[in-house]
């Protein structure tokens, strides 16, 4: 009977138990339907996003780390829009030169320039860490539909699979017969509803932990970054 009803899927009788299939059913697979085209929609927009992303981070980075000095990098962090390091980095740039003003208010009546202590230093890294919060904040978003659609589709395909052989009890019952041309609508709406709630769950599994270790990677990498900026702020304080 699984050989015939799956021969008739693939065979363009798919059409022909979507028409057959119950109210209820028909909600479950328009629900399911749309969650998977949701997740497809937030996998390749996060695809794209990390892609340059991890793009415009080892550019920026590589150029902090050829440079002699913080202010040499700002124009390169502000002409890279899609880093979310170049943005942590101008908040405590940011930060850090106010910081200095403020310290040293007497411009050019004052004898000497007083060096920031370990109390602004933490400020400067607070701000960065914020920032970068921030910005974790933007690259999840949307994420936790994945994770959501993953937990949820099996679960609504079940239900979609109880629904359909229910029916095919009532169909027993009703025609006091237990033939296969009187279950097999119901055990077809059953199938067509688990493999819509594995399709749409499985690829929403894979992309929601492929997301979750981009996001981890970057979040390091991002706090190595804040350490590294940190100490070269201190070296040319000296």
């Amino acid at each position: 009977m699984d050989q015939t009803l799956i021969a008739s899927i693939f065979s363009g009788s798919l059409w022909q138990i979507i028409s057959s299939t119950s109210t209820f059913g028909l909600f479950i697979l328009i629900v399911l339907t749309t969650m998977s085209f949701v997740s497809w929609v937030i996998i390749f927009h996060k695809w794209r996003q990390f892609r340059a992303v991890e793009k415009d981070n080892s550019r920026f980075q590589h150029h902090f780390e050829r440079a002699r000095q913080l202010s040499e990098s700002v124009g390169q962090a502000k002409a890279s829009s899609n880093s979310p390091i170049s943005t942590i980095f101008l908040s405590g740039y940011n930060e850090l030169v106010e910081l200095k003003e403020r310290k040293n208010q007497g411009g050019a009546l004052q004898q000497t320039v007083k060096p920031l202590d370990n109390d602004d230093y933490e400020i400067v890294e607070m701000a960065m860490e914020r920032s970068l919060t921030e910005q974790m904040g933007i690259l999840e978003r949307k994420v936790i539909f994945l994770a959501s659609t993953a937990n949820s589709a099996p679960f609504m395909g079940l239900l979609g699979t109880v629904v359909g052989i229910m029916d095919s009890f009532w169909a027993i019952g009703e025609r006091g017969s237990a033939s296969l041309a009187v279950v097999a609508p119901g055990i077809a709406e059953a199938l067509l509803a688990t493999i819509v709630g594995l399709g749409a769950a499985i690829p929403a599994v894979i992309a929601f932990n492929w997301a979750n270790n981009k996001l981890k990677f970057l979040n390091d990498f991002a706090g190595n970054f804040i350490l590294g900026f940190i100490a070269q702020a201190k070296k040319e304080d000296r």
